[in-house]
């Protein structure tokens, strides 16, 4: 008896233990899928964004260059009650038009 016992027993095949092998395989597969997917949406993101920060800084850039009157920029602080920076905007995004500037503060 002694010589049964340490006597390795013959190997079955288990198909639970191959099934788990092949689940195992999947998922790092899955996983090295899912990082290269993660790597692409954050590109992407990141050049959405870039993008969007240059057209800001264009915007700005236009909005630079359109002369305003010192006097309309007074009157709007002083009719809307708003800080200038607020005033000046305005009439840089409509051009330096007061009456535009004005309506659109208004509605």
């Amino acid at each position: 008896m002694e010589e049964n016992s340490q006597q390795p027993l013959p190997k079955r095949h288990d198909f639970q233990t191959s099934a788990d092998l092949e689940r195992v395989t999947d998922y790092a597969e899955e996983k090295e899928i899912s990082a290269k997917d993660l790597e692409n949406a954050i590109s992407l993101v990141e050049g959405k964004y870039s993008e969007e920060k240059a057209a800001k800084l264009q915007r700005e850039k236009e909005l630079a260059r359109i002369v305003i009157k010192k006097e309309d920029v007074d009157l709007i602080v002083e009719e809307m009650e708003i800080p200038r920076a607020a005033a000046e905007r305005s009439l840089r995004e409509h051009k330096g038009d007061v009456v535009e500037a004005l309506v659109s503060l208004t509605n």
